[in-house]
């Protein structure tokens, strides 16, 4: 089996992850981890999502993987401890001094090697290998032919990031946000200084950015399975719900009709389709199939429209009537798109509005208010609404 492994910077996005489709999440604390603005978890929040993860039989894995300074390890002993008694499922570390002390204090949770130690090559994974970890999160400069070598000659397991945001350096190693706004990147404070507008006075250009295009690897899931790999990560922490409910929906969507032999190429086109709409940002396969040119980077030009797709929430559902909770604006004669974890996606054309008061009213447009909708089939708690793909 192949795993589909979602970010999740807060419980509500961890159970909407596992909810649709999840079969891992990789979570951070409030400490050791690399993503500082995120909402992060406590430790109470970290035992709620471990016991709602394995009474579900998924997993949980917890990101310790800053570059630590000296006063960093005060306290790492605790805390390794109490995430092994919690009963998460692997750290996801990169510095040698949090393995050498995970083995030490024999603590039960794997050790997964994270993408920032940049391991694309197998001298490195046996490496790791040797140190105990039982699988390593490649780099995502890794191409096809250095995973394959990987996996032909190293007996550990692989994770691969398929989808989200790309690092402009090699992951982990900028120190772009250090210098511009003294925000330490490899600590958890990257500000994304890639991504600004900078001035070059000798072409008279004045939004020139330095920064990689998305990853998106629907094309390449087949092959990837072929291959042997064993995760495929979705990155986005700080990404919002329904994000995070549909980027997992589509892989998963796309992982079981592979696993089950009846994958086509429309389904594929469907959910690419699907990726498109939600990225605010172009996207491609980076590395994998080749090396990046100019058409794999932004240099002037970026656009990053907000996307209006996700319409609302269903909170349940009476005799042809769905409860929801409005995100965007719709109104009558609108066309929607319904998903769920369970359904393929079914359109309906909106007839009727009723609002809190029981008013009958033409259209939507207050942002998370509460109505109801006619809607001609059944739906459940929890499936999403949104502005149909085709």
């Amino acid at each position: 089996m192949v795993e589909v492994l979602s970010p999740a910077g807060n419980l509500e996005k961890l159970k909407w992850a596992l909810m649709y489709g999840a079969d891992a999440v990789y979570i951070g604390g409030e400490d050791y981890s690399l993503r500082a603005n995120a909402g992060n978890f406590t430790i109470n929040e970290i035992k709620e999502a471990v016991s709602f993860a394995h009474n579900l039989g998924k997993k949980v894995y917890i990101t310790t993987n800053i570059i630590f300074h000296n006063e960093d390890i005060k306290n790492l002993d605790d805390y390794l401890i109490t995430l092994s008694d919690i009963g998460v499922d692997a750290y996801i570390v990169s510095d040698l001094a949090v393995i050498k002390r995970i083995n030490e204090l024999k603590l039960k949770p794997e050790i997964h090697i994270s993408t920032q130690e940049s391991t694309i090559n197998r001298g490195s994974a046996e490496f790791f290998k040797n140190l105990g970890a039982s699988r390593v999160v490649l780099g995502r400069e890794a191409s096809r032919e250095d995973i394959i070598d990987i996996k032909e000659n190293v007996d550990i397991e692989l994770e691969v990031f398929v989808h989200g945001a790309m690092c402009i350096s090699y992951s982990g190693r900028c120190v772009l946000s250090n210098y511009v706004t003294k925000r330490d990147a490899n600590r958890g404070g990257c500000a994304q200084v890639c991504r600004f507008n900078f001035n070059v006075p000798s072409e008279n250009i004045s939004d020139y950015q330095i920064c990689s295009k998305d990853l998106c690897m629907i094309d390449y899931v087949s092959d990837l399975i072929d291959i042997g790999v064993n995760s495929l990560k979705i990155e986005g922490r700080m990404r919002s719900l329904y994000y995070i409910a549909t980027v997992v929906n589509s892989y998963k969507n796309i992982v079981n009709k592979k696993l089950n032999n009846n994958l086509t190429k429309e389904d594929i086109e469907y959910y690419k389709k699907v990726l498109n709409r939600l990225s605010n940002r172009e996207n491609t396969a980076i590395f994998y199939a080749s090396k990046p040119g100019a058409s794999e980077q932004y240099y002037t030009g970026r656009k990053e429209e907000s996307n209006q797709d996700f319409l609302g929430i269903v909170l349940e559902y009476n005799n042809g009537y769905a409860k929801v909770e409005e995100r965007n604006n719709f109104k009558i004669d609108s066309e929607i798109e319904v998903f769920s974890p369970i359904n393929s996606a079914r359109k309906f054309k909106v007839s009727e509005i009723i609002n809190e008061n029981g008013e009958k009213v033409m259209s939507a447009k207050h942002p998370q208010e509460i109505l109801k909708i006619k809607v001609p089939f059944e739906v459940q708690k929890n499936d999403i609404l949104r502005v149909p793909i085709y």
